[in-house]
């Protein structure tokens, strides 16, 4: 199921400098980390699922890479969202 408005505004307003903020690398790292949580979930029930599996695998490796320009371009930064989203750096 895809993130719904109140959601990405939700995070935008929680990881962007504004409420309009939607290109900066951490808000797109933060909406990459919930789909991939919500994806994460389905995989665990429906595990014959390939197709969203590999959806999952595309996810993740986008975020990989937007992670690795963040820790390129402002480290301080980096370190912020991944404490804030609780996820491994």
């Amino acid at each position: 199921m895809p993130l719904t408005v109140e959601q990405k505004k939700e995070i935008v307003e929680q990881f962007g400098k504004d409420g309009k903020d939607t290109g900066s690398a951490e808000v797109q790292i933060a909406l990459l980390t919930q789909r991939i949580r919500e994806l994460t979930e389905h995989v665990k029930i429906h595990k014959k699922d390939n197709h969203s599996r590999y959806g999952l695998v595309k996810l993740v490796a986008q975020r990989k890479k937007m992670m690795k320009y963040l820790r390129k371009t402002n480290p301080e930064s980096y370190v912020n969202t991944i404490k804030e989203l609780k996820i491994r750096g």
